[in-house]
């Protein structure tokens, strides 16, 4: 069995997802075909990644590929392939996506979802993701390629809709919902056989239902404890319980990345939200940041001292490889496409995250349903955007770019028609190469 790894540089995700498969007896004798652009970053990781599988008792085989010249051959004959790529990286692309919005007024916490930054991260991936489809078709058209690559909905979307891949989109926040909410209430004790259904977009997929393991409801007690919280001294999570005080329930993903996906919280007449709310501008470009210098330091250390022993993550990637080798059913929460209206009040259309079954004949997406009422209308004021954001990409016409971000909750709610169509200008324009076709 071959599992490619596409950005392979991405040291720590490579690692968490390697690494995990090769926890698993059914597939750590794999060929682990290692892809990226950057060769510097590229060796860390086959450096790492070879002392772990020494670790692990010397099974498998890693090999590497540099540069595009060697991408078809990393993905020729794969099984399956791992998509964790970043293009354009925080610099130049990231620090574009966040400066030049901040001139017009337009702060961001995260932009790599929605809004302007989510949109610009979108156009110019998806013609990179498109190469590898097209790659695939030729040299393992059979592969399942699971996409970690935000815009989650966006590039999963495009891929399930245009590329004929055979494509899942996976997120890091499904899995531990409920976990950090029962336990940031002090909860603890009803996290041992709860049940939980979880569905609507990535990012901003509803946690529907919650019971303990007798089958009592979860939501009063939650709901109890919620106004402390929210209005008490500073908490990392204030956006996402006043979801729950104003929309009846709790989403997936963390409160600074939910602050910029609506029209209520980042707002220049009301400057007094930032910290009521506890919202962190800029947190991403930080995080950048601070990442490549830990990793510099943690690569130095294990240089050292060698690689630390790696117990198996969280993550699904491994789990669903797991299932579909196997035949032993999983369950996860995946991102699919709607077809046959799974969510009955979301569009067919839409990139959707719901319950998903892995066995050995693929990927079964649960029926779930209708969203209450007011959970689908939070979700389609992001699916209008994801739905023009891919149609730009489709037809390359630049009236879908500018629709798109004036139908971006954020930035319609900040800046005027005109104003938005000038900042898309200039962020087209500053992208350059990365962006060629708009130009």
């Amino acid at each position: 069995m071959k599992i490619t790894f596409m950005g392979a540089g991405s040291t720590v995700f490579a690692r968490n997802v390697i690494g995990d498969c090769m926890c698993a007896e059914s597939l750590r004798d794999s060929v682990f075909a290692l892809y990226d652009i950057d060769g510097t970053r590229l060796e860390e990781s086959r450096v790492i990644l070879e002392a772990m599988r020494k670790a692990k008792g010397g099974y498998g085989k890693i090999e590497c590929y540099c540069g595009v010249e060697n991408r078809k051959e990393a993905l020729r004959g794969a099984d399956f392939v791992v998509n964790a790529i970043q293009v354009g990286g925080y610099d130049p692309c990231t620090i574009t996506d966040f400066e030049i919005p901040k001139k017009y007024g337009l702060n961001q916490t995260i932009g790599d979802t929605l809004g302007i930054g989510g949109i610009m991260r979108t156009l110019r991936t998806i013609p990179v993701v498109m190469d590898f489809a097209k790659d695939m078709q030729e040299v393992c058209p059979d592969a399942l390629f699971l996409n970690y690559v935000n815009p989650m909905a966006m590039i999963t979307g495009y891929m399930q809709r245009y590329s004929g891949v055979n494509t899942l989109g996976l997120c890091h926040s499904v899995q531990v919902c409920t976990e950090d909410l029962l336990r940031q209430l002090g909860m603890e004790d009803k996290l041992e056989g709860r049940k939980e259904w979880i569905a609507g977009i990535n990012h901003m997929a509803w946690l529907l239902k919650l019971e303990d393991k007798n089958g009592n409801d979860l939501y009063p007690e939650i709901k109890s404890k919620i106004d402390a919280i929210i209005d008490g001294p500073a908490h990392h999570n204030k956006v996402r319980l006043d979801y729950i005080r104003n929309f009846g329930y709790y989403c997936t993903e963390s409160s600074e990345h939910n602050a910029e996906y609506n029209m209520f919280y980042i707002k220049s007449k009301y400057p007094e939200l930032i910290e009521r709310y506890n919202i962190p501008l800029d947190e991403y470009p930080r995080r950048c940041i601070d990442q490549a210098a830990t990793w510099k330091k943690e690569y130095e250390e294990m240089m050292k001292t060698g690689v630390k022993e790696h117990n198996r993550s969280h993550e699904y990637a491994s789990r669903i490889m797991e299932a579909m080798v196997t035949g032993v059913p999983y369950q996860i929460g995946g991102n699919v496409l709607n077809t046959h209206h799974l969510i009955t009040n979301l569009p067919e259309e839409a990139c959707v995250e719901i319950p998903c079954m892995i066995n050995g004949t693929g990927v079964h997406p649960c029926f779930v349903g209708a969203l209450p009422v007011q959970c689908a209308a939070m979700n389609m004021t992001n699916i209008n955007v994801q739905l023009l954001t891919i149609e730009a990409a489709r037809t390359l016409k630049k009236e879908h770019i500018y629709q798109a971000a004036m139908l971006d909750p954020h930035t319609g709610s900040e800046l005027d028609i005109d104003t938005i169509k000038k900042m898309v200008d200039e962020l087209i324009e500053a992208h350059g190469d990365y962006l060629p076709k708009f130009r």
